[in-house]
């Protein structure tokens, strides 16, 4: 009965950064991997980052040297750090985890203006 809940999503101009936030309702220990995805307008959701229990991340090509996905055990809080934010990153962002099945949030809207 694992929630996932987003926040920091907004609008905001292209070179801008914002941090979105996806808390965990339970302790982060029963959370193995967790991911961020994202869904543009009209195209399919596509993953965007990822991070293990070990701390190990990954990044799409597209946002490499961009964003930056961390994690904090204690506060059961998964992050995405997103800079020099391009129009093309307007999108329904998704948090994702795994723990004996995959659970997702609700997404929070990121829009990049031009």
């Amino acid at each position: 009965q694992v929630q996932l809940v987003e926040s920091g999503g907004g609008l905001v101009q292209a070179g801008g950064s914002l941090r979105l936030s996806c808390a965990a309702s339970t302790s982060m220990r029963s959370i193995n991997d967790m991911a961020w995805y994202r869904q543009p307008p009209g195209k399919q959701r596509e993953l965007v980052a990822a991070i293990t229990s070990g701390g190990s991340t990954n990044y799409a090509d597209s946002v490499k040297g961009r964003f930056t996905i961390s994690r904090d055990n204690a506060k059961n809080t998964v992050y995405l750090q997103m800079n020099s934010l391009k129009p093309d990153d307007t999108a329904v962002y998704y948090c994702w985890g795994s723990s004996h099945r995959a659970y997702w949030g609700q997404g929070t809207q990121v829009t990049v203006s031009s």
